[in-house]
């Protein structure tokens, strides 16, 4: 059965570019309600923390590099179906491989900086929320 949360952080190139409310506001006309957000900037080591499955790609420090370079919003989104739901709002990771109205074709500028991250199981929803909720006990 799917769950029903998952985990989005608008990256630094779509808070740098004014991009975070036209991101928030078609999440939300899309059905997801917000549980939980905030405006933060991750420090080098939880960057690192966040992204460890990735700790032996040749992209990793470039990824840290960009993930630390500018605040970023994470939110726990809830809907039925949530991660493959929000998969589908956010596009293809490539923004040129990305369907037309979605939020990597509309605010992505490349494969790198590409504006969103959205987990990618239910149980990656639960862990990146509680990473960055803590105190947010029922994630």
């Amino acid at each position: 059965m799917a769950g029903n949360i998952t985990l989005t952080m608008i990256k630094p190139d779509a808070v740098a570019a004014g991009h975070s409310g036209k991101i928030i506001d078609l999440i939300i006309q899309s059905g997801f309600k917000i549980q939980a957000m905030k405006l933060s900037r991750l420090s080098k080591e939880k960057a690192e923390e966040f992204y460890a499955i990735h700790k032996e790609r040749g992209f990793f420090n470039d990824l840290i590099k960009f993930m630390t370079e500018g605040p970023i919003i994470a939110a726990v989104l809830e809907k039925d179906n949530a991660v493959e739901d929000f998969r589908k709002l956010i596009g293809a990771t490539n923004p040129a491989n990305a369907a037309d109205g979605t939020i990597r074709k509309l605010y992505a500028i490349d494969i790198e900086r590409n504006a969103v991250h959205g987990s990618d199981s239910d149980e990656n929803a639960n862990i990146e929320a509680s990473f960055h909720f803590s105190g947010l006990e029922r994630f």
